[in-house]
C-alpha cells in the first residue's frame, strides 16, 4: 500500500501521454441547380436539362472528386425530388443567394441549368457571391434570336378622379434587324380610346407612348394596351398588357363663403388645397343654387344677415359646416338662424389664446401643438353650446384659463359642424411655419377637420385592403383590419373571406389569419377570372365587399430565347464558365482538372493521457484507506 501511494502520485505528476492522429479526405462541393420554370419547357429544353442532370449525378469521376448536391428552383429553391418544369415564377437571384449562404464558405462549383430568364427578384447578373463559389451555367433552351414586338411596361395610377384625365405611360420594345411600322392601341372596358402609329428599326428599338384618358364614370375599369403583331412574330403573348384602374369621385369641393375681405380667406384656401383632393371656391353669400349644389363642405366666415339664403340651403340639403366668427360677425342673426350655439355679445373685442385639449377623441391631433401660437381676436360674451360637442382648444384670456371652447366639433348624429370663435387664423399657419419650417402640420390638421366634415358615413370598424388586378395568383391576397367599439384594433376577431367567381359556380370560404396588425387570406390557389368577395366578422356580423380580377397570364410564356449573353457575363464575374448541353463532357473534364476543386486531406491530431487521472486518484484513495485500516486492525501506529 505504501508503494502504491507515491507511485500514483508520481504518475499524476508526470501525466504520461500519447498522440493519436486521424486522417480524412474533404471533397469540394458540386452543386447542381435546375431551373424548374415553364420557360424551359416552352424553349424545348426539358430533355436537355434532365439528361445533363442525370449524367452529372451519375458520373463516377465526379462522384469520386466532389460531394454532389442537386436542387431545383422556381420562386423558391428546394432539393431535387421531381422536376416537372411547371413553376410560373423564376427567381434566380433568390436561389443563388440561398446556395451562397450554404456553400459560400468552402470551395464549391455551382452548375446552373437554366435559360437565364428571370421574372422575379434582383438582377442576378450583378449579384455578389463569395469568392469560393464559382458558377458554371449550362444554357438550356433555344438560343435563336427572333423578331419580336412587345409591350414592355404600362404605368398608370391605381385611381383616377371622376371627370378628370388620367395619364397612361407605355413602353413598346422591338428586337429585330429590319425597319417596321406598327400601331399601339389602348382599350378602356373593351372600347378603343387611343391609338398611335409607331416606327422601329435596328437602332430605334424602344418607344414611350403617353396618353391622357378621360374618367367619365365611377367604377373599376379594365385597361388594355395592345400593339399590332408582326407577320412573322413567334410570340404574341407579350403584345398586350392589361391592368385595372378605379375611377372615384373623392374630390371634396369646399365653399368658402364670406362677405368681407380678410387674410384668413387666403390662408384657409392655401391650407385646404395643400391636399390635391380638395378644391376651394371663394363665394359671396348670394351664390346661386347651382353652384351651392356642388359644394361638399361650407366654410361660413363671419356670418351676417346676407348669409340667410346659405343657411336656408344648408337646412334643406345638408352638408358639413365650418363656422368662423370674429369682430364682423352679426351675433343677433347667427343666434337666430342656427341652434348649435349662441352668444351674448358685449361688443368688446378681446385676444384669446388657444389651449389644446389632449383628450380630443374624434381624430388624431397629437402632431399639433398650440404652444407659442398667437391669440385670435374675438368678441367677449357668454357662450352657450346647445348640442353635444368635443373641444379641440379652449380659451385663455389674460393668463386665465376659461372653461369655454375656442375651437370645437359638434358631435351630433344629425349634423357635422366645426366652430372657431376667433379670427386671424392666418397667424396660426404662419406660426406653424416658424416653428417647423413647414406648413404641413397645420395643413394636415385642417385637412382632418375637413375630412371629418365631408365624411357623411360613420367610421368603419372593418377596413379591407386588396388590389383590383393581380397579374398572377401567387401574390394575390386580401387583408383586413377590424376594430372594436372604441376603434382599437381587435386581435381576437374571427374574420372569414367568402369568394365567388363571376359567371361560374365556384365559391369558397377562407379563414383570415392574423399577421401583425392585419388579418390576411392568401389567394394563390385561385384560377384566372373575375371574383367577388365579402369579408365577414362572425360576432357582430360586420361585413365589407369588393371585387378583383386575376389575369390569365404567365410571364414565363413571353420569353423567346435563352439569355446566354447574361449567363456568360455572370459566369465570368464568378470565375466560372459558360457551356451548352452538348459541351457537357468538356465541362466535366474541366471540373476534374481544375485544381481549385482538388480534394484536401486533413489530419486530426488528438493528444490522449496514458492513464485517466480519475482512476489514479481512486487508486490513491483506496491505497491510503487500506493502509490505515490494516494498521489499525493489527494495532500498529
Amino acid at each position: 500500500m505504501r508503494f502504491l501511494i507515491p507511485f500514483t502520485g508520481f504518475l499524476l505528476l508526470i501525466n504520461p501521454k500519447f498522440i493519436k492522429e486521424a486522417y480524412t479526405i474533404e471533397k469540394a462541393h458540386l452543386i447542381i441547380a435546375v431551373d424548374n420554370s415553364t420557360s424551359i419547357k416552352n424553349l424545348d429544353g426539358t430533355s436537355a436539362a434532365l439528361d445533363n442532370l442525370d449524367r452529372l449525378k451519375s458520373n463516377p469521376s465526379l462522384l469520386e472528386k466532389f460531394e454532389i448536391n442537386s436542387y431545383s428552383f422556381g420562386n423558391s429553391i428546394r432539393e431535387v425530388d421531381s422536376i416537372k418544369f411547371d413553376a410560373k415564377i423564376t427567381n434566380i437571384s433568390s436561389a443563388l443567394n440561398s446556395l451562397n449562404e450554404i456553400y459560400g464558405n468552402s470551395k464549391s462549383a455551382l452548375i446552373l441549368l437554366s435559360d437565364g430568364n428571370q421574372t422575379l427578384g434582383l438582377d442576378y447578373e450583378y449579384q455578389k457571391l463569395d469568392a469560393a463559389l464559382s458558377v458554371f451555367p449550362i444554357v438550356i433552351g433555344d438560343t435563336t434570336t427572333y423578331e419580336d414586338l412587345r409591350v414592355a411596361s404600362v404605368n398608370a395610377n391605381k385611381y383616377a378622379f371622376l371627370k378628370n384625365k388620367f395619364p397612361i405611360e407605355t413602353s413598346i420594345s422591338y428586337s429585330g434587324e429590319r425597319s417596321i411600322n406598327s400601331m399601339v392601341k389602348i382599350y378602356l372596358n373593351g372600347k378603343q380610346v387611343f391609338r398611335q402609329a409607331l416606327s422601329f428599326s435596328k437602332t430605334n428599338t424602344n418607344t414611350v407612348v403617353n396618353a391622357l384618358l378621360e374618367a367619365s364614370d365611377v367604377g373599376i375599369k379594365s385597361l388594355k394596351v395592345q400593339v399590332d403583331e408582326l407577320s412573322n412574330e413567334k410570340n404574341t403573348l407579350n403584345n398586350s398588357k392589361e391592368l385595372v384602374i378605379e375611377v372615384i369621385d373623392e374630390k371634396t369641393n369646399v365653399g368658402l363663403i364670406s362677405s368681407i375681405i380678410h387674410p384668413d380667406i387666403g390662408a384657409l384656401k392655401k391650407s385646404i388645397e395643400a391636399n390635391e383632393q380638395r378644391e376651394v371656391q371663394i363665394l359671396k353669400p348670394n351664390a346661386s343654387v347651382e353652384i351651392l349644389e356642388n359644394i361638399d363642405v361650407f366654410i361660413l366666415y363671419q356670418p351676417n344677415t346676407t348669409f340667410k339664403s346659405i343657411y336656408d340651403f344648408i337646412g334643406k340639403l345638408g352638408g358639413g359646416v365650418f363656422t368662423i366668427t370674429g369682430s364682423k360677425t352679426d351675433w343677433n342673426f347667427l343666434n337666430d338662424i342656427q341652434s348649435s350655439f349662441s352668444k351674448e355679445n358685449y361688443n368688446q373685442t378681446e385676444e384669446i389664446l388657444p389651449i389644446k385639449d389632449s383628450s380630443f377623441p374624434l381624430f388624431d391631433i397629437s402632431d399639433l401643438s398650440f404652444e407659442g401660437y398667437p391669440p385670435l381676436e374675438s368678441e367677449l360674451g357668454d357662450l352657450v353650446i346647445s348640442k353635444s360637442y368635443e373641444t379641440i382648444a379652449s380659451q385663455r384670456i389674460k393668463g386665465i384659463d376659461l372653461d369655454s371652447p375656442l375651437f370645437l366639433i359638434v358631435n351630433d348624429e344629425e349634423s357635422k359642424e366645426a366652430v372657431l370663435f376667433g379670427e386671424n387664423i392666418w397667424k396660426w399657419r404662419v406660426q406653424a411655419y416658424r416653428n417647423e419650417r413647414t406648413f404641413k402640420t397645420f395643413d394636415d390638421f385642417m385637412g382632418k377637420v375637413l375630412l371629418y366634415l365631408s365624411d357623411v358615413k360613420q367610421k368603419s370598424r372593418l377596413d379591407i385592403t386588396y388590389e383590383s388586378l393581380y397579374e398572377e395568383s401567387y401574390n394575390a391576397k386580401v387583408s383586413a383590419s377590424y376594430f372594436d367599439n372604441s376603434y382599437t384594433f381587435d386581435p381576437n376577431a374571427k374574420l372569414t373571406l367568402k369568394l365567388k367567381k363571376q359567371e361560374s359556380d365556384f365559391s369558397r370560404e377562407l379563414p383570415m389569419l392574423l399577421k401583425g396588425n392585419t388579418y390576411e387570406a392568401s389567394l394563390d390557389a385561385l384560377e384566372a377570372g373575375n371574383y367577388q368577395f365579402t369579408v365577414i366578422e362572425s360576432k357582430n356580423k360586420i361585413s365589407k365587399s369588393g371585387r378583383f380580377k386575376i389575369l390569365d397570364s404567365n410571364l414565363e410564356d413571353q420569353f423567346l430565347a435563352a439569355d446566354y449573353d447574361k449567363l456568360a457575363r455572370f459566369s465570368k464575374s464568378t470565375n466560372g464558365g459558360l457551356y451548352f448541353p452538348e459541351q457537357l463532357d468538356s465541362l466535366i473534364e474541366n471540373l476534374l482538372s481544375d485544381n481549385r476543386f482538388t480534394p484536401v486531406q486533413k489530419s486530426n491530431r488528438n493528444v490522449v493521457s496514458l492513464i485517466d487521472f480519475r482512476y489514479l486518484l481512486i487508486l490513491m484513495v483506496f491505497a491510503l484507506g487500506a493502509e490505515w485500516f490494516i494498521r489499525k486492525y493489527n494495532g500498529l501506529l
